[in-house]
């Protein structure tokens, strides 16, 4: 990419310091390395010596720019620097990948013969059990196929034992069946003799059914007739009943005016008597306390009475 004669020289001169001040820069650095050789940890002094190297290798590239911009006036240097460091930096990039890739190979690679190891052991745990459940099957086979002979044995007595069980079964069965042959017909001798015993009876009980229900017909008609009788009856002393109540009521209206007339005569007495009581009251105390003429009469007729006396006096 080209520039013009003024920005080459500008971008010249820039350059320029730069690089000055990276010499400067590594010359310092050197310096550090050099105080610090022994008594500096390993680590710093391989950080100062990075970036000793990097301040040369940027160094080298400004001053291929500065040539190439004062001869040229160009800086296609610079980007292939550039997309050197990019093809640098993609290929660092592809090595940590590669590296991440195959660390994860391993570790999966670890994991899986940790897996293989544990299903080998537990493999052979396997074909221990193995071992072990077929000798319990073979000591197994061995107990069930004697088990199966006694069965056998113990069948075979069992099937005799019933067969001669049924045998004598069999015999007391014709036993019974001929017992109950001989039940079954004296059952049915009987059953015939009492059937002819209830038909006769059955019979004799009809003609008195009969002879019951004439004397019930009788005998209702006889109860129907008191049963009129009586309603008869019932119905006249109904009749009576009912006029002896109404003879009751009178009577009893009677009383009831009787004694609502002698209440009445009984209060006016008891008000005359009240009366005549508290008129003696109140002359009483008219009396007492003077205020009447009762007795001043009373006085003046005594006062009358005194002077006779005492002519009479005089005159013995």
């Amino acid at each position: 990419m080209s520039v013009s004669l003024a920005q080459s020289l500008r971008l010249a001169a820039v350059l320029g310091e730069c690089s000055e001040r990276l010499d400067i820069f590594g010359h310092t650095l050197t310096v550090r390395i050099s105080r610090r050789g022994g008594s500096a940890p390993a680590q710093e002094v391989a950080r100062l010596k990075e970036l000793k190297k990097d301040c040369q290798f940027i160094s080298q590239h400004i001053s291929r720019l500065y040539s190439e911009l004062q001869q040229k006036q160009d800086f296609t240097s610079l980007q292939q620097l550039v997309m050197e460091e990019e093809r640098m930096t993609k290929a660092k990039n592809l090595q940590r990948e590669e590296r991440k890739m195959v660390e994860q190979r391993k570790e999966n690679l670890k994991r899986q013969e940790e897996e293989i190891q544990q299903r080998s052991g537990k493999l052979k745990d396997l074909n221990m059990l193995a071992e072990e459940l077929k000798l319990q099957l073979k000591e197994k086979s061995s107990i069930i196929a004697h088990k199966k002979e006694m069965v056998v044995r113990m069948s075979e007595v069992e099937l005799e034992q019933t067969q001669k069980k049924n045998i004598q079964a069999e015999k007391l069965l014709e036993e019974r069946s001929g017992l109950l042959q001989k039940q079954l017909q004296w059952e049915a001798r009987v059953h015939e003799e009492t059937r002819m015993s209830l038909q006769n009876r059955n019979e004799g009980l009809q003609k008195q059914l009969l002879q019951w229900q004439e004397r019930t017909e009788q005998t209702l008609k006889e109860m129907k007739q008191q049963v009129n009788n009586v309603q008869c009856n019932s119905t006249f002393n109904f009749d009576r009943l009912m006029e002896k109540k109404r003879m009751f009521r009178e009577m009893e209206q009677v009383v009831i005016e009787d004694r609502e007339k002698q209440k009445k005569l009984e209060l006016q007495q008891a008000e005359v008597r009240a009366a005549i009581k508290l008129q003696a009251w109140w002359r009483g105390c008219m009396v007492r306390h003077g205020f009447s003429t009762f007795r001043k009469s009373e006085n003046k007729k005594g006062k009358k009475k005194k002077k006779p006396e005492g002519k009479k006096n005089k005159k013995k």
